[in-house]
């Protein structure tokens, strides 16, 4: 039975013109105890917007429709009360910016420290101390002595762990990490990675995992949605997804990452990294029927208006992803050529 079981998700933003924006548009998921999802995608796609969705923190005036289960239980449409019980006690996140994170008039001892006497009844003294072992247990070092220093006075890899350990205090069920890496060097960034997937493992926690780099989702999920103007149009197996990805819009991101050894011109000049066509629409110029409508290269006067039906694609990887919650392979798109082209393997 998934921890988290999301059907159907839909969030609606208030303009001033009274016409709502639909951001997000039927999000369905599962993620089992001791599973990764990652969830890909351009900024502006609806990444963040849905973790905060699932936090109950979507933008004041939103509309949210679907349904939110964490353990068998609906969270969505719950009262304020009810969701400031779950938030760093069931359910944590790892917000972005580690440098906005930290409130920079408390000591993050203090910092770490809240959850556990919020959430679990300790004193101020032995919520102190396991703050202490928090902080020691994400890599800070001289934790006791610095429980009374201020974020400014930390790197930004080191504001990043803190972050962790604030979200890890409680021992959630469910963490939420969005973008968790971002502005960190590689060599801080894979820290990170390695210590929520010891943790992860150590706490059969299930772990949501935002990011932008499809390298990092390859490595760290089982599991994948690749987003784009607020609706998934492709998910499944990572391993799957990354062997046959089927979406024009999924292969387009992996095309635009920059590659070791990648050939380079006569001069010796790296050739142009491959860019997507054109720009993000803004919500409110989102075509009426596939979302990528227009920057796709296999564009069809039939995509701009009907809304592509969700297609099983045949997983010749089946075998390989045994923790995988979502487990098909699914993309959303109306020409079977579309998603038969550039893949290492074809399906009929």
């Amino acid at each position: 039975m998934p921890i988290l079981d999301v059907a159907h998700l839909n969030l609606m933003l208030p303009q001033p013109n009274g016409r709502p924006l639909h951001a997000l548009r039927g999000i369905s998921f599962k993620l089992e105890r001791g599973s990764s999802l990652g969830i890909v995608g351009e900024s502006g796609c609806g990444k963040s917007l849905t973790a905060l969705a699932l936090m109950g923190l979507q933008p004041p005036g939103a509309q949210v429709s679907g349904s939110i289960r964490l353990d068998t239980h609906e969270i969505l449409g719950q009262s304020e009360a009810d969701w400031q019980r779950l938030r760093g006690n069931r359910i944590a996140m790892i917000f972005q910016d580690p440098m906005s994170a930290l409130n920079p008039l408390h000591p993050i001892g203090q910092q770490v420290a809240e959850p556990l006497r919020l959430h679990q009844g300790m004193d101020k003294r032995s919520a102190l101390r396991q703050a202490q072992a928090l902080l020691e247990r994400v890599g800070i070092a001289r934790a006791s002595e610095r429980l009374n220093d201020y974020p400014h006075q930390f790197s930004g890899g080191q504001r990043q762990r803190i972050t962790i350990a604030m979200a890890l205090a409680c021992a959630p069920d469910v963490l939420i990490a969005d973008e968790p890496t971002t502005a960190l060097d590689v060599t801080v960034q894979q820290h990170i990675l390695d210590l929520l997937h010891d943790l992860m493992a150590e706490r059969q926690m299930a772990l949501l995992l935002i990011s932008h780099d499809l390298g990092v989702i390859s490595q760290n999920a089982d599991d994948m949605l690749v987003m784009y103007g607020g609706q998934v149009l492709e998910s499944g197996p990572t391993e799957a997804i990354f062997r046959h990805m089927a979406h024009p819009y999924t292969r387009g991101l992996l095309a635009a990452r920059p590659r070791l050894g990648a050939p380079r011109q006569p001069s010796g000049r790296p050739y142009p990294l491959y860019t997507i066509p054109g720009n993000v629409p803004a919500l409110a110029e989102l075509p009426a029927g596939c979302p990528f409508a227009g920057r796709c290269s296999f564009t069809q006067p039939n995509c701009h208006e009907e809304s592509p039906p969700r297609v099983a694609i045949p997983s010749f990887f089946a075998h390989q992803a045994p923790h995988s919650s979502l487990g098909a392979h699914h993309a959303r798109c109306l020409h079977p050529a579309a998603m038969r082209a550039g893949n290492t393997q074809h399906w009929q």
